[in-house]
């Protein structure tokens, strides 16, 4: 989306504009900001195009302000994007909000594989305290999924994007909810009775908001300790919610085996098909998993060692590069082109925000910032400080050593490490958070090859995976100028049915003593961010030859 061309922004924003887009969605785009007047603080502005989100969007203008009145209803919650100020013109809506520096939580989650115990039990925490706290305010978020949970540059999760909300009390009141909306994967499954599918042969058409909230709370819950959802949508088409409804939350799947015990009756009291049944948020807190002895918390609930937290959660990244692709692909899980027809069940959403979520991409269109040890500050535009020693040879390249210290300091490097753990180079000199687990996506490799090789062993594993790439695919650049080499674009859909796109992007990354690498980013525009993931490590495999690895 690129209306900032044609049509210029407010003048009387009460900020500037620093960066480039960081997030997009089909009318929206949001931008990095600091005020007018200092350098500081830096936050988030959403940039909504009225005309285009009413015409193509689908989203009125009345939706828009409810957009804004609940999420600046809410407050402030450290577990919650805080909503600082909005304003309009006749073109453009701009709502200013906190930056979540840390990107987002499920980009630094391995796909099929989950978290550790400990750290979902810190996420979950979190999470849950955000969503009570909504709760307590009457607002229901109705959105809960991976895309819309972030981290703050500690390490703390913050709960994003209220373009589906609904205030369901007020003043003692409470209201029942009708919209079908939600991500089909983490919604309840009496939200999809208010489909006109199934209204028809059901007959209900109502539903409590914070109960929906519940479920997905729990399926979010699910997703953090096995790295996958329990079904792709929870109805009688799915052989493994049948299987959940027909055992009473006793699943035989193979995934609810990876489940802790005490996990496991917290999951079914959360995710109980009869609503009125499911757990309160005062039953969660008293349930033995929720109030179990975490090592990562200190005694109130706080994170206790942040660089441990991070430490933990980059050391679960790990992409085996000896296995066969094919390991990674289960039945029915292959990629399709995405279609100009939408899906059955998504073509009945409401547009109560974009058919792209905002905060997808939320730290994916910015290069990274290079991280700097030492003496090594990496550019991805400048070469850094030369060294005359003795060259180390790994992968066919000969590098320096200040080279091959600058590369052992890239996090996205760790992941196709075959020894367990985190470089010492990433954790020495790590203060924050983010010094270990960076704000942008790790979904990305360095290469060694020629570009035209690349580039043909990239095209040959998306047509591999059913993923071809045109030749005169809108956005598909083949030659790029300076540092930029090509953009792939991804559109596809996953082993759901849901869309999955995105870009590859091909560029050069400079080292020490005049070196390149070449550096393969997965920048994802829509899609689950384990989904998007999954994506990257199918391709990583087909394209392991030309992986760039510190081991020899």
């Amino acid at each position: 989306m690129q209306h900032s061309q044609l049509d210029p922004l407010p003048k009387d924003m009460p900020f500037r504009i620093i960066s480039k887009t960081i997030g997009r969605g089909a009318y929206a785009s949001i931008k990095k900001a600091i005020p007018l007047d200092s350098n500081a603080p830096v936050f988030a502005v959403k940039l909504i195009h009225k005309g285009y989100a009413i015409k193509q969007g689908r989203v009125s203008a009345k939706q828009i302000a409810m957009e804004v009145s609940l999420h600046s209803h809410i407050g402030q919650h450290p577990n919650i994007i805080e909503w600082f100020a909005t304003g309009d013109d006749p073109v453009w809506r701009w709502i200013a909000m906190e930056f979540a520096e840390g990107g987002d939580l499920f980009d630094k989650i391995e796909a099929d594989v989950g978290v550790s115990e400990d750290i979902a039990h810190v996420y979950f925490l979190q999470l849950i305290s955000g969503v009570s706290f909504m709760h307590s305010k009457g607002v229901a978020h109705r959105d809960l999924k991976p895309e819309n949970i972030l981290l703050s540059a500690a390490g703390n999760l913050k709960i994003a994007d209220f373009g589906m909300a609904t205030m369901f009390e007020y003043k003692g009141i409470k209201k029942q909810s009708t919209t079908m909306c939600g991500s089909p994967p983490y919604v309840a499954p009496e939200v999809l009775i208010c489909s006109h599918r199934d209204r028809k042969v059901q007959g209900a058409s109502k539903y409590c908001a914070e109960l929906v909230d519940i479920w997905s709370c729990g399926v979010i819950l699910f997703v953090l300790l096995v790295g996958n959802t329990p079904w792709d949508e929870p109805t009688m088409g799915s052989w493994e919610f049948q299987e959940y409804v027909r055992t009473n939350g006793r699943s035989t799947d193979s995934l609810w085996a990876r489940i802790p015990a005490d996990a496991l009756s917290l999951l079914r009291g959360m995710m109980s098909i009869d609503a009125k049944k499911r757990f309160s948020f005062a039953r969660i807190r008293q349930h033995p998993w929720y109030t179990r002895r975490n090592p990562l918390l200190t005694p109130d609930g706080k994170i206790l060692d942040e660089i441990s937290l991070a430490t933990k959660l980059l050391e679960g990244l790990r992409i085996d590069l000896t296995m066969a692709p094919s390991q990674l692909t289960q039945p029915g899980d292959a990629m399709d082109i995405d279609s100009s027809s939408p899906d059955a069940l998504t073509a009945n959403l409401p547009a109560t925000q974009p058919e792209v979520p905002l905060h997808d991409a939320l730290f994916d269109w910015e290069p990274p910032v290079r991280r700097a040890l030492g003496d090594f500050a990496i550019s991805s535009t400048q070469p850094i400080a030369r060294s005359d020693a003795a060259p180390t040879i790994r992968a066919g390249r000969a590098f320096g050593p200040s080279a091959m210290d600058a590369l052992e300091a890239e996090p996205a490097l760790s992941q196709f490490s075959q020894q367990p753990g985190v470089p010492l180079s990433l954790t020495q000199h790590a203060r924050r958070f983010h010094d270990i687990v960076p704000a942008y996506s790790l979904a990305r490799f360095f290469s060694h090859m020629p570009p035209a090789l690349l580039l043909q062993m990239l095209q040959d594993a998306m047509h591999q995976l059913n993923v071809p790439l045109p030749a005169s695919a809108p956005g598909a650049s083949l030659h790029g100028s300076g540092d930029h080499i090509a953009t792939l674009r991804v559109r596809t859909v996953d082993g759901r049915r849901q869309g999955l796109h995105g870009d590859i992007m091909v560029e050069k990354y400079r080292l020490p003593d005049d070196q390149e690498l070449l550096e393969v980013r997965f920048v994802k525009v829509k899609g689950d961010p384990l989904e998007w993931r999954r994506f990257f490590k199918r391709m990583a495999l087909l394209c392991k030859d030309g992986i760039f690895s510190n081991e020899a």
